[in-house]
Order: C-alpha cells, then structure tokens, then sequence
C-alpha cells in the first residue's frame, strides 16, 4: 500500500506544482525570436556540415548542372551579407576579394577560406537579428541585387533569409548522403538515447 501512495504523489505532485505555477508570459518579438531561434538552428547545422565535409569534396557536383560544394559555401555566405544587411543599421564590411571576385572562382578557394568566410557571414547575421525586432519588420528597405535596387519589407528579408538557410542546408545534406557522410541533422541527438 505504502507504494500505490508513493506511486501516486511522484504522479501527482509535479502535475500540481504545475497548475500553482502561473504561464509564461509570451515573448516580447514573438516574430523576430522565432525566426532567431530557426535561422540559428540552421546556421549551426550549415557550419558542422561544412566543416565535416572533406577539401576533397569542394569540388563535388551530382551532375554537371549543379553547383559544387565550394560554390555553396561561397554563395551561402553572399546571401547571408544580402538578407542580413537589410536587417538593421549594421552593414557588413567585406574586403574587395570578397565582392569583385567572380563566385565560379571563389568556389574554389580552400576549404578552410570558404568555411572561414562562411562562418563570419553566420556570425554577422547573428549580430545583425540582434537590432531587429517586430515593430521594424513592416520597415521598407533598399535591396540592390543584379544591377536593380527596389524596395521590400524587412520581413521579407528575414523570411527569405531563412528560407534560403533551409534550402541550402538542404541542398547540401543531399550532397553530403550521396558522399556516405551524415548531415549533421541526421547524427543522434545527445540526451535523446540516440534516437
């Protein structure tokens, strides 16, 4: 008997506790932090890709019309300065190799270059969310892409940059199966049992 009560309380009792507790009150940016908290888990599964992806590999393409892997890194990173500079009044500082060399030559710089540049672009969208939240995403914003400047909402920019994350993570994970390399959101999960 002294056990069905013992059994009951560890039931009972957190489910009680509970109920006293009162809700969480809602975040403040509900929008920007839940963009923030999707985009920061796909930049955290695009930089372990990338690092776990062997130089050799760089200049892996499934077929002759599809990009290589060094040329997602380097086109991954453009669109992070792209979709993340119109996020706040913070612009991103890139040294003239970055913008005046064509991408099919970036694409092949050294694995450790193009991680390295693709990282620093991940970086600077984490402090570019930073200054963004909901109030600010009805802001319209100058975008200048292929020779055409117009202006969008700053949502659209946040939601393409996310988008674009989901894509690409994509677009590489495929890459990397076709390699016998696990993406990185395919590896057990720690805590999980490996499940």
């Amino acid at each position: 008997m002294k056990t069905l009560y013992a059994a009951i309380l560890t039931l009972a009792l957190p489910a009680g506790l509970a109920a006293q507790q009162t809700p969480a009150a809602p975040p403040t940016n509900p929008i920007t932090t839940a963009f923030r908290g999707r985009t920061l888990g796909l930049q955290r599964n695009i930089a372990q890709a990338f690092d776990s992806i062997p130089e050799s590999k760089f200049s892996y393409k499934p077929t002759p019309a599809q990009l290589s892997i060094g040329f997602i890194a380097q086109h991954l990173a453009s669109d992070n300065y792209l979709f993340c500079n119109a996020f706040g009044d913070k612009k991103a500082s890139l040294p003239e190799t970055d913008t005046a060399t064509p991408d099919s030559v970036k694409a092949k710089w050294p694995k450790d270059t193009l991680v390295a540049k693709l990282k620093a672009s991940l970086s600077f969208c984490e402090d570019a969310f930073a200054q963004l939240d909901d109030s600010k995403l009805s802001d319209q914003v100058a975008v200048s892409f292929g020779g055409t400047t117009r202006n969008v909402t700053r949502a659209l920019m946040v939601l393409g940059h996310a988008l674009d994350l989901a894509d690409h993570y994509s677009q590489i994970a495929n890459y990397m199966r076709l390699n016998n390399i696990l993406p990185p959101s395919a590896l057990p999960r720690p805590g999980r049992g490996g499940k």
